[in-house]
């Protein structure tokens, strides 16, 4: 992976991810690789799940009322 995981948008530390996942399932790295491959996976899981909460955390944050205009915070019903 070129660059820091910081760096990339959600969707390309998701597609980078399902890449991973994809080489560690099919078992076609070696060990010393599948290794570093999991750590970054790991790093990457992580940064997604944060950025994840991030965006609930922006939604939660607006609330609109009857005239279309913020009016306050609401909690994310994730439903």
């Amino acid at each position: 992976m070129n660059g820091s995981p910081e760096q990339l948008s959600f969707e390309a530390a998701l597609a980078r991810l399902e890449d991973i996942v994809r080489v560690l399932e099919r078992g076609e790295a070696p060990l010393d690789q599948s290794i570093d491959l999991y750590q970054e996976g790991d790093r990457l899981k992580r940064l997604c799940e944060e950025r994840l909460k991030s965006a609930q955390a922006r939604i939660e944050a607006i609330a609109f009322g009857p005239d279309g205009t913020p009016k306050g915070t609401v909690p994310f019903d994730g439903s």
